[in-house]
């Protein structure tokens, strides 16, 4: 509990530092390169991925499944039952929509340089598709790698077992691209890479 807690008010920084600390500590002790570092989270996870991509220099390539890229816009946008959820996690609505703005990597993908692959459901009331979309043209304009794969029929998280191993695969894919290896058995895979 006092973990969790640790994010009241804190969401953005303290998990960012969270997993930055622990990747760090794994190239250190060699148990990881240290310039193929590679992050992934869904949900909130995905907000701590485009955050750690967005605002530390530890990660060389990303992917986030349903994440939120705008704390703003999904402070006005997300369904009833979570309208609130942000003011215990970053702080009140609309009064301090800067602080919001501040912690949201859309708003700074001018210090995002690396690639990042967006996996979404079309029909995610919760992180709605426009996040993924939004971020998506924010680096394709950029000139940085990325990848938009929108799942039809999917909502918060993916259900249906095909897109959910396609979603394994679309990660593996991408990343094997952007770090020159290949991944056995998706030499025809369908993912259009921009910028790569």
């Amino acid at each position: 509990r006092p973990y969790r807690s640790a994010l009241k008010g804190n969401w953005g920084v303290c998990d960012i530092e969270d997993v930055c600390a622990a990747a760090k500590y794994l190239s250190d002790k060699g148990l990881a390169d240290a310039k193929r570092l590679c992050i992934d989270g869904g949900s909130a996870g995905g907000f701590t991925t485009l955050g750690a991509l967005a605002f530390k220099d530890v990660f060389a390539a990303g992917c986030s499944l349903y994440g939120v890229a705008d704390c703003s816009a999904l402070a006005a946008d997300t369904h009833k039952f979570e309208s609130r959820y942000l003011d215990g996690l970053i702080g009140k609505y609309p009064e301090d929509k800067e602080l919001y703005d501040s912690r949201s990597a859309i708003y700074s993908t001018d210090t995002l340089s690396c690639p990042v692959l967006l996996l979404q459901g079309d029909e995610d009331k919760i992180v709605p598709p426009n996040q993924a979309e939004t971020m998506y043209e924010a680096l394709k304009a950029k000139g940085i790698p990325t990848a938009l794969k929108m799942y039809e029929g999917e909502q918060h998280g993916f259900r249906q077992a095909a897109n959910i191993e396609d979603a394994l695969n679309s990660e593996l894919y991408f990343f094997s691209k952007v770090f020159g290896f290949q991944a056995d058995g998706l030499s025809n895979f369908d993912l259009a890479i921009d910028n790569l």
